[in-house]
């Protein structure tokens, strides 16, 4: 039995995993995120301690008791400050904040081989613009750190007492030499650190460390090892099978990836695509990233004083029309690929006195997948190369919005089992690589699957010409909201 925790936005996640059965238990916890000021968003690092306590507690005890491994997975890009007793000096600021946008420019001063060492564009939502800007903004905390870890890493350091980071998570830093698979001391000159500040690497499916007595015991788990883990977006790879060429996954999680698997390291930095580390050794992936998917949906119904998210959704699917004038920018938290755009934001465009609840559902499903849509085509442009698309997190629960996704993207999608467990499940498997002995080839294998979509050519030929639409939007909209942000 393995454990996966994964430290999300929207809550901390965990399975327990057999080989040979699958998934045996889970349980979440849910989190908050803080936004003290425009652009901000932060998480309180001991939230993220306490929710894994809280969600791992609620797995049966019986099933505990079997645990051999543990494998952790969550959102990547957080800058976590540690103190020289290992306690954070502040909250965490998290992947999706945007207020070092002067920031990347700055970092790429320093360093004008940044992109070339890291493989990736600088953008704010990465951890070395953050470190940038609390040594401007904060500079007496700055000085005082002594450690900077990601979000799932500073859960190990609690699990074990150890500082380790590993390749797919550290890659989203700008401080890793991608290709390399090591840190880079130019990148980290460039914020004003060095490797001291650092964690130790290890490969994902590695054993990092070994959880300490005193946690054991809290926690009702035997003393087994910790493997490296993954971002979140590597570990969901795992779990759902992407790992080779041509092998692709589509995100619908709080933010929205498309994940392309390869076995070479291939960036594209100009595009805004990401080129990260896979989790597991000597593989590498391209990403096209939305900061903001499922989360649309969470937030519109909440406007629309929906029931549920659920019930929000299906007032769209009932109504069934994918004609209508409305059209959403989903730029809530600013955009990644393919405009690396943090102070985009988003819009509804086309109502009228007939727009109601389920006409916004549809612009935002809509709206969404045209977000995807355009970081698919940027993927494509690039040279990436489709074989499959498998469909994970807590959207793709969703059936409905799989057929608009499908038409948007005009690939066909499959849905598999345990998809919305995703970081979770992949973490678990890695453990199961590290500690439990097995091997990539008898884990590492897509999860079965329960449906196929095909794109409908009526709905592809009627998403085309509004995702055209949208696209003119923002541009239009692209002045109004870097003057609307001074």
């Amino acid at each position: 039995m393995f454990l996966g925790i994964d430290i999300g936005t929207s809550a901390v996640k965990v399975v327990a995993v057999r080989h040979d059965t699958g998934v045996m238990a889970r349980s979440d916890v849910p989190l908050s995120v803080a936004r003290p000021q425009p652009l901000w968003s932060e998480q309180s690092p001991d939230d993220w301690w306490v929710a894994t306590c809280e969600a791992v507690s609620a797995i049966p005890k019986k099933i505990r008791d079997q645990i051999e491994g543990v494998g952790l997975s969550g959102q990547m890009h957080g800058a976590v400050l540690l103190d020289e007793y290992d306690d954070p000096l502040r909250p965490a600021i998290l992947w999706n904040d945007g207020r070092s946008h002067q920031e990347c420019l700055e970092f790429e001063r320093r360093e004008p081989q940044s992109r070339v060492l890291s493989g990736n564009l600088a953008m704010p939502g990465f951890t070395a613009p953050k470190l940038l800007w609390l040594k401007t903004h904060e500079p007496d905390l700055f000085e005082k750190t002594r450690k900077v870890l990601l979000p799932k890493d500073f859960i190990r350091l609690k699990l074990t007492g150890e500082h380790v980071a590993e390749m797919s998570d550290a890659s989203g830093t700008l401080w890793l030499n991608t290709r390399e698979r090591k840190w880079s001391d130019e990148l980290l000159s460039a914020s004003g650190l060095d490797r001291s500040h650092m964690p130790r690497l290890v490969e994902g499916s590695e054993i990092a460390a070994q959880i300490s007595k005193s946690v054991a015991s809290e926690l009702g788990i035997p003393i087994v090892p910790v493997v490296g883990g993954g971002g979140d977006n590597a570990a969901g790879a795992v779990g759902v099978g992407v790992n080779s060429p041509g092998q692709a996954f589509l995100s619908l999680g709080t933010s929205g990836v498309i994940f392309l698997a390869g076995d070479s390291c291939l960036p594209s930095p100009e595009t805004g695509l990401h080129a990260f580390c896979h989790a597991l050794p000597g593989k590498w992936h391209q990403m096209s990233v939305m900061l903001s998917a499922a989360s649309c949906l969470d937030w519109a119904a909440g406007l629309t004083r929906a029931n549920s998210v659920a019930d929000f959704v299906q007032s769209a699917e009932q109504r069934g029309r994918l004609d209508g004038e409305e059209i959403f920018l989903p730029y809530l938290s600013g955009e990644r690929t393919p405009h690396n755009d943090p102070k985009a934001r988003g819009v509804f465009f086309g109502m009228g006195h007939d727009t109601d609840a389920a006409a916004l559902s549809q612009s935002v499903l809509e709206g969404v997948a045209f977000g995807f849509a355009d970081g698919f085509q940027t993927l494509v442009d690039a040279g990436g190369h489709f074989d499959s698309i498998s469909v994970i997190g807590g959207g793709s629960r969703s059936a409905y919005w799989g057929r608009i996704l499908s038409a948007a993207l005009n690939k066909p999608l499959s849905f598999r089992e345990d998809s919305d467990l995703g970081p979770a499940f992949g973490a678990a498997r890695l453990a199961m690589i590290g500690a439990g002995g097995l091997s990539e080839t008898e884990v590492c294998i897509a999860p079965p699957e329960i449906s196929c979509v095909e794109p409908d050519s009526h709905d592809v030929e009627q998403l085309a010409q509004k995702r055209r639409h949208f696209q003119n939007i923002y541009q239009s909209l692209k002045q109004q909201f870097q003057e609307a942000s001074v």
